[in-house]
């Protein structure tokens, strides 16, 4: 004899009744605020996720007591009731309770045409999706008596008995399915994809049919009340007479538009009190349920029904106007607000991106590492990026992989597309820095350098001057021009980024490195500048010259020669962001690179840099040789150059002072911030520290005008992290770069790791890609090494993390609770940064997506 489930298994959902998230599912607890609305939703029962996971074993529901919950001789629907709606569930079974004898009074009440429709849909349905019977089989449409009887002989011929009769059967084989489904392997599986735990339970919701079909005005339809792109108030959804569930939305012909349409029949015309009743309900629902709902309906014999309402699905950009939009009409506070929107999801919002209803040719997929989508023609080298700029033609840089000597080709460029590298490549991090969008780590391209050409996946080539679209956003290459949604940095947005402000208790700045970024960081509200790469000044083609003639010179005088060059060009850019800032902080880093990236490798780079300098080929090729490092990244770059070269150091420095008297004669006194990098002794900290306090006493007895500025260290090795107390006695600040932290501390090439690193996360060798997510294990106690050395020595020391970890909410988490001063990443993860830091001072936890 068969198992029963315990009554208090399952509940008639009423106003009062025991319903919860926690154990019916975010469906089941939907309707029941619904009912409590006083909608017109249709009778219906819960059932709980236990006892769910027990008809999966096996173990049935007193199924007449379901039953007799409603009417007599009433069709009835199962749906899915997940936790959250994300998760999915096995599709709704409709019409339940159809049999021979419901099926003849129905002709009665309905007609012969709609009666059979019903249970001939049913049939189908029972055979396909409970009995597992071929779909083939059953694909026959019509409301013809022969249509009907060639579907029950189907089931009959294949199961060897003809379809159920008895609606208790009929439902306790959908509940077994639906159960035993949710339980398999493929769909734990695929729930855990979209971030539900493995034991996650599902609910099942049995309603009372409302048919949708009769001699009366009869129907169903969807109706949502704002767009899911854009938030913008706006009724969307269809209408189809004479249908059920979901039918209106995948059907062509005789759908009805809801709001008045000259493109054809809308139910506003045909039927004006139901569309009424649906704007007030969908009111309703927004003040109540303090949400916007999607909600499906029927009308039966003129009368509306309500069967469901869910949140309706939306883009990021629509997620802030909808949150701003509920908050300012005080339906939920600014705070909820903001704990409604994911840090992340605003990436979508800085950049343009691809129509996510639009068509689109892929034609390879990579590592999405910077956001956003761009259109262009494909070029394949930075001096056809610069060319095609000067034209005023968008363009695809594509390469195998970047090198610093590229940073001008990417200025130039609209986007980038490489075949190899990982999130924290060179062609990475630098998009990133400048808002490009970026896809990465394509390994099944083949570039073709001498005929220009570009051979993808599925056979088909490219050629330079072809137009593409990349979309950094979803790691996607797209063939031809496809349509764009703008950036979304409207009223919305800002409003919640100021409101993000006010909570916010850690600093955010922004990684930039020319006058241009410094707008961008500024418009972005970055609270000053916490790196500027100064090396990144010198790959403009003119200074770029002059920066390589220093590189060669012979003899002392030479290379001040060549350094006097570009001293005006570096004052003019410190001047220009000190401007830009007015007033806030700026962190300038010294020149850190080895001096081989500002030099060709290429055979026709060489000879074109022997012409620049009048050179012969071979003293030029000797050189370049002779500068080459077996590991540069571990060489002579950074404060060890600074040491050995002292006079880079010397003009940068007089740079910064002269631009700190000119900038401060218009706008607020100017207090730079330079910071010596890749420290690892404080001898070195104190040999530099020499020699720019002998610059500034210089520059204020030539001028005649008095400045102050904070000299720091960038902490980017492990021995500066341990030996911050000493470093802390010459250091106004210490900031850690923890991308070369990382590299060090891993013993890792973050510009090889892409390469393995996927199988390592995967095999759980690494929780994360510790470039990507901050390791709080290993880099992050240096940080908390570094920071309590540091501040022990001098309590007033200023703490930062200025490396690509600076933008990502987890590593924001740890700076915050470990006292760091600010956080500095790029200046398009800014308003990531600032939410996070919000979410942080709020006491936010990841908020899961609901049902209502």
């Amino acid at each position: 004899m068969q198992k029963r489930v315990e009554f208090e298994d399952f509940a008639v959902i009423t106003p009062t009744a025991d319903i919860s998230v926690e154990r019916h599912g975010g469906r089941a607890k939907c309707l029941q605020r619904l009912i409590r609305l006083e909608m017109p939703v249709p009778r219906t029962v819960a059932l709980s996720f236990d006892a769910v996971h027990q008809i999966a074993a096996g173990v049935m529901p007193d199924k007449p007591a379901i039953l007799a919950a409603f009417e007599e001789g009433a069709l009835l629907s199962v749906r899915p009731s997940s936790e959250d709606q994300d998760w999915g569930g096995p599709g709704a079974i409709l019409n339940i309770g159809m049999n021979d004898a419901r099926h003849a009074r129905l002709i009665d009440e309905i007609g012969e045409a709609p009666a059979n429709t019903i249970y001939r849909r049913f049939v189908q349905a029972f055979a396909i999706d409970v009995a597992r019977l071929d779909p083939d089989m059953f694909e026959a449409s019509g409301s013809d008596a022969h249509t009907l009887r060639a579907a029950l002989d189907a089931y009959e011929d294949e199961m060897d008995e003809p379809f159920p009769q008895d609606p208790a059967r009929q439902l306790g084989e959908v509940l077994r399915s639906m159960a035993r489904a949710w339980e398999g392997t493929t769909a734990r599986l695929l729930r855990q994809a979209k971030g539900a735990p493995a034991d996650a339970g599902l609910g099942l919701v049995v309603q009372q049919m409302a048919l949708g079909l009769g001699p009366e005005e009869s129907g169903s339809g969807v109706i949502k009340f704002i767009d899911r792109v854009t938030g913008l108030p706006q009724v969307t959804g269809r209408y189809l007479s004479q249908s059920q569930g979901r039918a209106a939305l995948t059907h062509g012909d005789g759908v009805f538009y809801l709001t008045r349409d000259e493109r054809g029949a809308s139910l506003q015309d045909h039927c004006p009190e139901i569309y009424a009743e649906l704007l007030k309900w969908g009111e309703v629902s927004r003040r109540r349920l303090r949400e916007e709902m999607e909600i499906e309906f029927t009308i039966a014999g003129g009368q509306l029904a309500i069967l469901d309402a869910v949140r309706v699905p939306r883009s990021s950009r629509a997620a802030v106007r909808v949150a701003v939009s509920l908050a300012e009409d005080s339906i939920i506070p600014r705070e909820e607000a903001l704990s409604r929107i994911e840090p992340r999801a605003l990436t979508e919002l800085l950049h343009s991106q691809v129509n996510p209803d639009g068509l689109r040719d892929v034609f390879a997929r990579g590592i999405a590492a910077s956001p956003g989508a761009a259109t262009g023609k494909i070029v394949f080298s930075s001096a056809a990026a610069q060319a095609s700029a000067a034209r005023g033609e968008a363009c695809i840089l594509v390469r195998r992989e970047t090198t610093p000597e590229d940073i001008r080709g990417m200025h130039a460029a609209s986007a980038v597309l490489t075949e190899r590298g990982g999130m924290t490549s060179h062609a990475a991090v630098i998009a990133r820095g400048l808002g490009l969008p970026c896809v990465v780590g394509v390994s099944d391209l083949v570039l073709r350098w001498r005929d220009k050409s570009l051979r993808v996946p599925d056979g088909r080539v490219f050629h330079e001057g072809d137009v593409i679209t990349i979309d950094g956003t979803n790691g996607e290459a797209i063939a031809g021009e496809v349509e764009m949604l703008p950036p979304a940095l409207d009223d919305a947005y800002r409003a919640l980024l100021g409101w993000a402000e006010e909570v916010c208790d850690i600093g955010v700045r922004a990684n930039a490195d020319t006058p241009a970024d410094a707008g961008t960081a500024r418009d972005f509200g970055a609270d000053g500048i916490g790196l500027c790469r100064t090396e990144h000044m010198f790959f403009d083609d003119g200074r770029l010259t002059v920066m390589r003639e220093m590189i060669f010179a012979k003899t002392l005088d030479d290379r001040a020669a060549a350094l006097e060059q570009l001293l005006p060009m570096q004052r003019e850019d410190f001047t220009r962001l000190f401007q830009i800032m007015s007033g806030q902080p700026v962190c300038i880093r010294l020149f850190d690179p080895p001096l081989h990236e500002f030099l060709p490798h290429s055979r026709e780079g060489l000879r074109e840099l022997a012409e620049a300098l009048d050179m012969p080929l071979s003293d030029v090729t000797r050189r370049v040789e002779a500068l080459a490092e077996f590991n540069p990244m571990l060489g002579m770059r950074g404060v060890r150059l600074g040491i050995t070269v002292p006079e880079i150091y010397e003009m940068q420095a007089r740079a910064i002072f002269e631009a700190t008297i000119e900038a401060s004669k218009t706008g607020e006194a100017v207090v730079p911030e330079i910071m010596i990098p890749l420290v690892s002794a404080k001898r070195e900290v104190e040999l530099v520290k020499t020699r720019i306090d002998g610059v500034a006493a210089a520059v204020r007895t030539e001028q005649g005008v008095d400045f102050d500025f904070r000299l720091g260290v960038m902490v980017e090795t492990p021995r500066a992290a341990l030996r911050a107390g000493e470093i802390a006695q010459h250091s106004a600040f210490l900031s850690f770069g923890t991308n070369d932290l990382t590299q060090m501390t891993y013993g890792l090439s973050r510009d090889d790791a892409g390469r393995f690193m996927g199988a390592y996360v995967q095999q759980e060798v690494y929780p994360e890609d510790p470039f990507h997510t901050l390791d709080v294990d290993g880099v992050g106690e240096l940080l908390l090494i570094g920071a309590e050395r540091g501040r022990r020595a001098s309590p007033n020391m200023t703490l930062s993390v200025c490396g690509e970890h600076g933008g990502n909410p987890e590593s924001i988490a740890f700076c915050r609770q470990a006292g760091f001063d600010y956080v500095s990443c790029s200046p398009f993860r800014v308003p990531v940064a600032r939410l996070a830091a919000a979410h942080l001072a709020l006491g936010v936890k990841q908020r899961r997506k609901t049902y209502y």
